[in-house]
């Protein structure tokens, strides 16, 4: 008869992913490295320990699988709000590719035309890339050479921002292109920024150079 498992042995909380600190380090011995990157050497743990209040800084366990383990001399609040801060950043400027879709009738009018053209160009220069669909209906469908027409114009039309990616294809009832951005969704969005830095400055600049009405003086 097999052994019955133990109900406790999968028991225990999760695994805390902060470094260990100060008192919570159980190791008789560290590899102690200063604060500015020195090597100290292998220290007796209380001696790390007596060094970090020496510095008023922390004793942090930066490499736990080293033999002894790796442990810093550092202000670990502040190493913390920093690597937030970096994250942070790091977030903000990150790229997702979107695809945007733009729908247009075989026999669309200029003015629409214009329109819809403006939206294809405004996502390009954000670096998204734009799926064109050119929707059939009725006879249309026995033309076809309608909506390749329409796609190649377009793609000329926008040829300064971006390029055909994916060449006119008939999908049932629709003919579909797609169109992605020269320029990269980083280099989009550090533009827009700059743009909008350069606004918010001029701006600034206009109200504090605006003069001042004087106080009409009293007859």
């Amino acid at each position: 008869m097999p052994a019955r498992r133990s109900r406790g042995c999968n028991r225990g909380g999760p695994i805390s992913a902060e470094p260990r600190i100060n008192d919570r380090i159980r190791v008789p011995e560290v590899r102690l490295v200063g604060p500015s990157g020195e090597q100290v050497g292998i220290v007796p743990l209380a001696k790390a320990l007596e060094l970090a209040q020496e510095y008023d800084l922390d004793l942090v366990e930066v490499a736990a699988t080293a033999r002894p383990p790796v442990c810093k001399l550092m202000d670990y609040g502040k190493f913390k709000y920093e690597s937030a801060m970096k994250a942070r950043e790091a977030r903000k400027n990150q790229a997702h590719t979107v695809i945007k879709e733009m729908k247009l009738r075989p026999k669309i009018d200029p003015h629409d035309y214009d329109t819809k053209k403006g939206h294809v160009v405004r996502f390009l220069k954000q670096g998204d890339k734009v799926k064109i669909t050119i929707m059939f209906r009725g006879r249309e469908q026995s033309r076809p050479e309608l909506g390749y027409r329409l796609l190649q114009r377009l793609a000329e039309d926008v040829q300064d921002l971006g390029f055909v990616e994916s060449n006119p294809k008939q999908d049932g009832r629709n003919m579909i292109m797609v169109l992605g951005p020269h320029k990269k969704k980083t280099e989009a969005m550090a533009e827009a920024r700059e743009l909008k830095a350069a606004r918010k400055a001029e701006s600034q600049g206009t109200a504090a150079e605006a003069p001042s009405e004087e106080p009409a003086e009293a007859s």
